[in-house]
């Protein structure tokens, strides 16, 4: 049985360090939101999925005490995780649950507090992001070395430099600047990223996304609730695309494409009938500056190797063939891993119910993209929505 799903109210809080709420408190903020932007109470949710990898925070099984913090107990059975993708599973979770006929309203949370460990611990703990045994173990790889071997890679056989991955941080700054949620606000250019540290190279320290606090909402619905509650503008899933790959990047065969990512969006393509050309806006996985390179090529927005044409040309800005992450990207809006692909549903259904403020894009059709990775490229979501 499949029916159709659409978005009814979204809620995000402010991306940082956030220091002044717990990480209950820090889900209310955005479940309040979505409640309120959805006009229904928790009495009208049927079920919970909630979204978290705790590995960095002090609550180790935080979706017991997030649903009694905002009187959602009795409705939160299952809490999933996918590395930085966990906020898409949620949503994957959620919208099968209403489309398989057995429920209608879903709230998918997602949420994570990572800075409740020093630097050096989140480090280790990200190292561990791939095959512990064969890749930290033995040789201490950390989450920014995996994408310095992407970014090398790509390099090498595409042609592709540091200024270009600059040219991708320079962008998700300056429209973080405008997003009063974002957790990095200053504007940088590219050769504040080509002088800044060396993580590892050629990853700078302004090529990575920081290690944020924050969480994010969204409220699923059937299409009979959304009549039932006279829902002018919601937002349609058109297709929810998913895929998977080994855990040792050494066994992926190629270093400057994700597989994982490959098939999640010919899936969510599928699904939906649409195409690459038919997409007006789309948040991209940009955990690291080469990642949303990386992206427009997997998701068929550029020919291989030509990703990092469309950053020097401008053609993924504000008015661009294809603007993305216009609310600052994971590189300077921030991502708290379990939030981050719910975020990206907050943003597209801003976007798409024309409530961007200043950096709203002009559509035509209305078709919107989401692109969301975990791990090294363990996992990779795609959704589709459309209004």
């Amino acid at each position: 049985m499949r029916r159709r799903v659409g978005i009814v109210g979204v809620g995000m809080s402010k991306f940082g360090k956030r220091d002044d709420v717990s990480v209950r408190e820090l889900s209310w903020e955005a479940i309040m939101e979505a409640l309120q932007d959805a006009g229904i109470t928790q009495k009208d949710v049927d079920l919970v999925v909630a979204g978290s990898t705790a590995y960095r925070g002090v609550e180790l099984y935080p979706a017991p005490p997030v649903s009694e913090y905002s009187s959602l107990t009795g409705k939160t059975p299952i809490r999933v995780e996918a590395a930085c993708a966990t906020g898409s599973a949620a949503a994957f979770t959620a919208i099968n649950s209403i489309a398989s006929g057995m429920v209608d309203v879903v709230l998918a949370v997602g949420f994570d507090k990572m800075t409740e460990v020093d630097t050096q611990t989140s480090l280790a703990i990200g190292g561990r992001g791939g095959n512990y045994e064969w890749e930290f173990h033995m040789y201490g790889t950390t989450f920014p070395a995996y994408y310095a071997l992407y970014a090398t890679r790509h390099m090498a056989v595409y042609g592709t430099t540091e200024e270009d991955m600059a040219l991708a941080s320079v962008k998700a700054h300056k429209y973080a600047s405008m997003n009063e949620k974002a957790h990095l606000r200053n504007r940088v250019t590219v050769e504040d990223v080509l002088k800044s540290r060396v993580i590892s190279w050629p990853i700078k320290l302004l090529d990575s996304s920081p290690i944020s606090d924050g969480a994010a909402a969204v409220i699923f619905a059937s299409e009979e609730k959304i009549r039932e509650l006279n829902v002018d503008t919601p937002v349609w899933v058109e297709g929810i695309g998913y895929g998977s790959d080994t855990s040792s990047i050494a066994r992926r065969g190629e270093w400057t494409s994700l597989r994982a990512a490959r098939d999640a969006a010919n899936m969510a393509y599928s699904q939906s009938k649409r195409s690459p050309r038919d997409v007006e806006y789309a948040t991209v996985h940009d955990c690291f500056t080469i990642a949303e390179i990386m992206a427009y090529e997997d998701l068929g927005f550029a020919e291989r190797g030509r990703g990092a044409t469309l950053l020097r040309e401008g053609q993924t800005e504000k008015g661009g063939k294809v603007a993305v992450n216009l609310f600052g990207g994971l590189k300077a809006k921030g991502h708290p891993l379990g939030a981050t692909g719910l975020s990206m549903m907050y943003e597209v259904t801003k976007q798409l119910r024309e409530e961007a403020g200043p950096v709203q894009q002009q559509f035509k059709n209305y078709v919107a993209l989401t692109h969301n990775v975990g791990g090294t490229g363990h996992y990779a979501y795609v959704s589709i929505l459309s209004r």
